[in-house]
């Protein structure tokens, strides 16, 4: 699979960030430095401590470099996250929206990071 199929199999939008990056290459590197960010892994840390806030920044962290890299099917999952965590203080019926808006972030990040994963894997062989 070549950079551009990668985006297609996980939604991203591959043509406007190569475009904005300007070279292809560089945007491959930035794409396969994402499997090493720590956002996801501290959003799910800190939705589990009920640590809001630190989940709030966590993700909009991970929205921010979604954004970024044209990975637009979880930066839509993220960015909704991020807005229902934004006011930091939540009722109990509150955190079922918050809990499934989670799931959703976690099913488009595990898609994400499995095509990246093949991607990467298709470069080594």
């Amino acid at each position: 699979m070549n950079l551009q199929e990668c985006y297609q199999a996980f939604g991203g939008d591959y043509e406007d960030t190569v475009k904005r990056m300007g070279m292809e290459r560089l945007l491959q590197k930035f794409m396969l430095k994402f499997l090493d960010d720590k956002s996801f892994e501290e959003l799910c840390n800190s939705m589990e401590q009920k640590k809001y806030e630190e989940a709030f920044r966590a993700a909009h962290t991970l929205k921010g470099l979604c954004l970024n890299l044209g990975f637009k099917v979880l930066a839509e999952s993220s960015s909704n996250l991020t807005e229902v965590l934004r006011p930091l203080q939540f009722e109990e019926s509150d955190l079922a929206k918050i809990m499934k808006l989670l799931e959703q972030v976690k099913r488009d990040y595990a898609m994400t990071v499995s095509v990246i994963s093949e991607f990467k894997d298709g470069l080594e062989a």
